[in-house]
């Protein structure tokens, strides 16, 4: 690929910027400084500088953020900061979306990307991509309202039945359950469907992919390595 292709396609301007940066001399390869805007390199494996920074090349990006609360999943937030608050600009370039939506006061995994087919395979309901979360309740979780929620509750203005899976009750006020559809506050409107309420809401999991193990503080993210990309497409 030609290299003010490369630069452009990785967010580090426009076509014309990565031109200048090109020719003024702040772009290496390999450590050799190249100003040869139409030389041509394998992408594969690519690792790049431009002004002292180095880059590796990635076709498309797959991120994960530990997500905050008092955060909005949106470019244009409207009462709180944005999670692309997170993220250096040369990501923001690339248009990257967030793969469904959390809640501003829901913290936990949320993954990041600018791959429209991946983002289809984990949001789209026919796929059932389990995501789990852990929830705090305002009231004492009885047996009743775990049986209600494993068997399916209805909610206001929605089709079916939305039901919990992989139920575990943590102690007389949290439980881990997952779901695979993902209807505007569904957790939140099925606790309320049971007559309890959700005080904090977190999710640790989505497919097999696991908040713990990819060892993020609140408010860190990191690149999705091709087996964890499995993972978070695996239920």
């Amino acid at each position: 690929m030609q290299l003010d292709k490369i630069l452009q396609s990785q967010g580090i301007g426009s076509r014309k910027h990565c031109q200048l940066l090109i020719r003024q001399g702040h772009v290496r390869i390999d450590g050799q400084v190249i100003m040869d805007v139409k030389a041509k390199f394998d992408t594969t494996d690519l690792i790049f500088s431009v002004l002292a920074q180095d880059y590796v090349y990635r076709e498309q990006v797959y991120i994960a953020l530990n997500k905050p609360q008092n955060y909005e999943c949106s470019h244009r937030p409207q009462q709180h900061l944005s999670v692309f608050d997170f993220f250096p600009e040369e990501l923001l370039a690339r248009n990257i979306q967030t793969v469904g939506r959390l809640d501003q006061d829901t913290t936990g995994l949320l993954l990041c990307t600018d791959d429209g087919q991946f983002l289809h395979q984990l949001t789209h309901p026919r796929k059932h991509v389990a995501k789990y979360y852990v929830i705090e309740t305002k009231n004492e979780i009885t047996q009743v309202q775990i049986e209600k929620l494993a068997q399916g509750v209805s909610l206001k203005n929605e089709k079916g039945i939305f039901a919990a899976h992989s139920i575990t009750q943590l102690d007389s006020y949290t439980l881990r359950f997952a779901i695979d559809q993902g209807v505007y506050h569904q957790v939140k409107r099925m606790l309320h469907a049971v007559d309890n309420e959700v005080i904090r809401l977190h999710r640790d999991q989505i497919g097999q992919l696991r908040l713990e193990q990819l060892d993020l503080a609140m408010g860190e993210w990191c690149y999705l390595s091709p087996e964890e990309m499995r993972c978070a497409k695996t239920s």
